[in-house]
């Protein structure tokens, strides 16, 4: 699998009134920073320790780099400033921004990401966390937070534009079927347009970090929008299938036909985007986006066609 990786400027690639904001936010002069790998963004996601001893994560970009990751850098400060004490989620220590550029200043999690593939007793881990991130995020604690079907409305009409103009590699049983995927993307984005609870909207195993406790931190907030509860946990099960594991257990708890609508648009919306060039200071996540796409789409072939077999037969259990 393609890891989720970005090409990232440094700490000492920041300019220097950004540096000396995030420095008066901590009362401390950086000594040492760390890049840390994750992630597409092209701006700084650095562990720092002050001259008094204080860790922080600062994350920085600007709109030279890529405007869009300003938009998102925005997005993500309105929501994490929002969060509850009781979110599984890292605290703002405070925020930066002169119009171009943008810098959160976090707490620093003492923590790992996930193994992938995934190993059970972190995958149950991560479930739990799911949950309790749910219950404490229902109803929704950011008013002005968009909804989870605003944002992918366009992203779930993948097999639509793939269906206008395919691509010559495109996997024959989808090619053959491309009236089913549409029809289950837009099953699908049906499915997300309910509930109050405010999601993630990106759960990878980048964006988890397990403590040395076992407990579980959701980081990365960006994409932060209303939806059902349940939409993070069938997120995780996609990144699940991407690293080669069996999502079932996982999925269990929800509604089987809204989880399958749900990654078979989103299978769509991956391989139609990894046709587009790269964004600005993003060159990797095409292949990224291929690669899930190409990873998942076994997995939509099967439950679909399972879910055709039943309703021609409802006799038999579904796939």
């Amino acid at each position: 699998m393609i890891p989720a990786v970005g090409q990232r400027i440094g700490w000492a690639d920041l300019p220097a009134h950004l540096r000396d904001a995030v420095e008066a936010i901590l009362r401390s002069g950086v000594v040492t920073a760390a890049s840390q790998p994750g992630g597409f963004s092209p701006g700084t996601a650095d562990r720092v320790v002050t001259a008094d001893g204080r860790r922080a994560f600062v994350k920085a970009v600007g709109a030279g780099l890529n405007t869009r990751s300003v938009e998102m850098a925005r997005a993500e400060l309105r929501i994490t400033a929002a969060m509850p004490a009781a979110a599984p989620v890292p605290r703002l220590l405070g925020s930066f921004d002169d119009g171009q550029w943008v810098a959160l200043v976090l707490e620093d999690i003492a923590g790992v990401h996930p193994r992938t593939p995934w190993v059970e007793d972190e995958l149950a881990a991560t479930a739990s966390a799911l949950a309790e991130l749910a219950e404490t995020l229902t109803p929704s604690p950011v008013p002005d937070a968009p909804r989870v079907a605003d944002l992918l409305a366009a992203d779930l009409a993948g097999w639509a534009r793939i269906a206008a103009e395919p691509p010559a590699d495109l996997d024959p049983w989808a090619a053959a079927h491309l009236d089913l995927l549409i029809a289950a993307a837009e099953r699908g984005l049906a499915a997300i347009a309910t509930g109050d609870t405010l999601t993630h909207g990106d759960v990878r195993s980048d964006n988890l970090l397990i403590r040395p406790d076992g407990s579980v931190v959701v980081v990365d907030w960006p994409w932060g929008s209303v939806g059902p509860r349940w939409l993070d946990t069938v997120l995780l099960g996609i990144n699940v299938i991407v690293h080669g594991g069996d999502p079932e257990p996982l999925l269990a708890g929800v509604d089987p036909g809204a989880a399958t609508d749900l990654i078979a648009g989103l299978a769509g919306y991956f391989l139609d985007a990894c046709r587009l060039p790269p964004p600005p200071g993003i060159p990797r996540v095409r292949a990224f986006q291929r690669a899930q796409g190409v990873a998942v789409l076994p997995w939509v072939r099967d439950r679909l066609m399972g879910a055709a077999a039943h309703r021609r037969d409802p006799g038999n259990p579904p796939h």
